[in-house]
């Protein structure tokens, strides 16, 4: 409070602070104020991927080739211009070419002036083929049980050949034996006896008879034997 003195009189007068401002009312006919607009959000990080091998397109498939459905036979033989036969079709004179065989089992025979005749099966599968006939190659394999007459007693055991030979296997040591066909001296067959001879160049003579009791194997024995020998001879 401050004292004025003003014509001989003291007057107090009472210094007042400003009043406080009021609030502003809020007038719906004023505009708002506009707002600061929000900074924009930050995009994301977008990070590289990591560097790595390309991926390899996987090579393209490939069609296989359809299979053949027929075989074809190029057939020659060791002596030229034998007549073959395949199912008892004549083809002709090695060397030829059999085309449109169709796959399996076929029966195929050959001939050759001079030589025995060949007579096999063959297996065929669809495609092309060689097959070489061989009618200077011995053919030989033959075997029979038998019984060995001694001068006393006997023994048993199997008589074979093949083209490497003639052997017999027998439990009686003694008398079993192994040689080349070139090693026999002799091969008879006395039929109606039911005996084979045998002589070896070692100067051994074997008497064999059938266990059996008959003589057709032994036959069969002979026979075979006796052409391998000849055959052997001819190629020698």
């Amino acid at each position: 409070m401050l004292g004025v003195v003003a014509a001989g009189a003291v007057y107090y007068t009472e210094l007042l602070a400003p009043a406080p401002l009021k609030e502003a009312r809020s007038n719906p006919d004023t505009p708002a104020a506009p707002q600061p607009a929000a900074p924009p959000a930050a995009a994301p990080e977008v990070r590289p991927a990591p560097a790595g091998p390309k991926p390899v397109a996987p090579p393209a498939a490939v069609e296989p080739a359809p299979a053949p459905a027929t075989a074809t036979l190029r057939i020659d033989s060791d002596v030229p211009g034998a007549s073959v036969f395949i199912d008892r079709v004549y083809l002709g004179t090695t060397p030829l070419t059999a085309p449109n065989v169709t796959p399996g089992s076929h029966r195929i025979n050959a001939s050759a002036t001079g030589y025995e005749g060949i007579a096999e099966n063959i297996d065929v599968v669809a495609g092309p083929r060689d097959i070489l006939l061989k009618f200077k190659e011995i053919r030989l394999d033959v075997r029979v049980d038998v019984t060995h007459k001694h001068g006393v007693g006997s023994c048993t055991g199997t008589l074979s050949a093949s083209p490497q030979g003639i052997k017999y296997v027998t439990s009686h040591a003694s008398d079993a034996f192994d040689a080349p066909l070139g090693d026999i001296a002799s091969l008879d067959l006395d039929f109606l006896a039911k005996n084979l001879r045998l002589r070896l160049k070692s100067g051994k003579t074997y008497n064999f008879t059938e266990t059996s009791g008959g003589a057709d194997q032994l036959y069969a024995f002979h026979r075979d034997v006796n052409k391998a020998r000849t055959s052997k001879d001819q190629k020698d």
